[in-house]
């Protein structure tokens, strides 16, 4: 494989997983549709962001060992289609593909991890 390759296969999964975290982040800006006072504000956002907190922790994990990355972002795709499914009352297409909006970045993000972590192991 070329050089540019390599680095597209280095940055992709990286790149990804911190928009990733970013765009989960965002829904926790709920909070100040309430009227919250300033702590409990604060303790709002803490616990809407603590998937996104604990992403980031395994994806600094995973900066260097691509094989967490790729296990747990699969992983974490794989648990919120469970439990979407286990959620959803009747099957609606438009649901689905809400879901897919969360769980199917995190599986790309967990492909592409195992893809160069597959790719260094093979040098």
């Amino acid at each position: 494989m070329g050089k540019k390759m390599n680095q597209f296969i280095f940055w992709a999964p990286r790149t990804l997983a911190i928009l990733f975290i970013l765009f989960l982040s965002l829904f926790s800006l709920d909070i100040f549709d309430g009227n919250y006072g300033f702590w409990e504000t604060i303790l709002g956002l803490f616990m809407h962001n603590i998937p996104s907190m604990v992403l980031l922790i395994i994806l600094i994990i995973s900066w260097k060992y691509e094989l967490v990355g790729g296990i747990i972002f699969n992983l974490v795709g794989l648990f919120y289609g469970i439990l979407f499914f286990k959620e959803m009352n009747s099957f609606q297409w438009d649901m689905v593909l809400g879901m897919l909006t969360i769980a199917g970045p995190a599986f790309l993000v967990g492909f592409l991890f195992l893809i160069g972590w597959k790719q260094k192991k093979i040098k």
